[in-house]
């Protein structure tokens, strides 16, 4: 990938609630057979980070449940990536899940320690409230802040945090945006599904974010997608993911993860577009261009690697498709 590409004209493979290893099947995300080590290297260069504070130390959480790994155990094995892996970059969200009992200053106050203490230091993040280009941040964390309040205690307070939302509504079946300097940013999030039912539907509206805004905005546009849902009883996030029964035979439910991996696969299975209609067009030519959607963004899933690995090699695919003018060569 070249330099100069912003990384909201990248898609990138992510997991949510990267660190929910525990408490199947109510707030398990991921599979004990994939920690972070292992999602790194699967490709996974967003992960969402959610924290509580225990006797004084960050430590995991998914919502009420405690997924054990401390914030430094994750700083370190980021560090230990970026050692071997240097060219490399992570968009990181780091979320607050003890809200309901710790101020969040004090929340926001013990993130900006831990990572300056941390391993590879400040020097290991990019903190400033914009969208960045792939130089700038290669062997960098890139900081997404779903909590900081006003930016207290932040070098350069809310532009130190980070890229920082604006607005984000609980769980906004339409979805939203919301600007980040001079980008657009679009953003899925719907999660509380009412039931199993609603599978198909999450689908579509979690993957058309994925393409092209209809009314094609001036600015860059960064498409932030989760593919993860829930709720109770008859949505846990395994049956979500990665449904249930015998579904190629009429006797189940296909889950997220299949489904979003069929419509990558019909996605990018354009054909060959004629030089000729390209010059007819008036668009550049780009040898072996196909006449298929554009189809960008970060990608929050459950249980990535199901079925078969076979999600993320597609996701990473969509960068070589697809393209515009000045991408040649990639």
């Amino acid at each position: 990938m070249p330099d100069d590409a912003r990384l909201s004209s990248l898609t990138l493979p992510g997991t949510h609630d990267s660190m929910a290893f525990y408490g199947w099947p109510v707030s398990q995300c991921q599979s004990l057979s994939t920690p972070l080590k292992v999602q790194l290297e699967s490709g996974i260069r967003v992960i969402d980070v959610r924290l509580a504070i225990v006797d004084g130390r960050l430590i995991s959480y998914h919502g009420i449940y405690p997924q054990k790994t401390p914030f430094q155990d994750i700083l370190t094995t980021i560090h230990s990536f970026f050692a071997s892996s240097p060219k490399e970059t992570i968009v990181m969200s780091i979320k607050q899940e003890d809200y309901a009992h710790t101020p969040a200053p004090e929340f926001s106050a013990l993130v900006h320690k831990e990572i300056f203490d941390g391993p590879g230091g400040k020097e290991m993040w990019f903190f400033e409230n914009r969208v960045p280009k792939l130089g700038e941040v290669r062997g960098k964390v890139v900081l997404l802040s779903r909590f900081g309040g006003n930016g207290d205690g932040w070098e350069n307070g809310l532009e130190g945090l980070g890229i920082h939302p604006t607005t984000w509504p609980d769980s906004d079946k339409s979805g939203f945006t919301w600007n980040c300097k001079d980008t657009l940013v679009r953003t899925h999030d719907w999660y509380n599904i009412p039931s199993f039912l609603a599978i198909p539907e999450k689908v579509t509206l979690s993957t058309q974010v994925l393409l092209p805004p209809a009314n094609n905005p001036p600015m860059p546009v960064l498409n932030v997608t989760y593919l993860s849902a829930a709720s109770f009883p008859l949505a846990f996030p395994p049956t979500v993911a990665l449904g249930f029964g015998w579904p190629k035979w009429g006797l189940g439910v296909e889950g997220v993860n299949s489904r979003v991996g069929k419509w990558l696969l019909d996605q990018l299975g354009g054909q060959l577009v004629e030089v000729d209609t390209l010059q007819e067009k008036g668009e550049p030519q780009v040898d072996g261009q196909l006449d298929e959607p554009r189809i960008r963004g970060w990608v929050f899933m459950d249980y990535y690697s199901e079925p078969e690995h076979a999600v993320v090699p597609l996701l990473v695919e969509c960068n070589y498709r697809g393209r515009r003018e000045g991408e040649e060569g990639w």
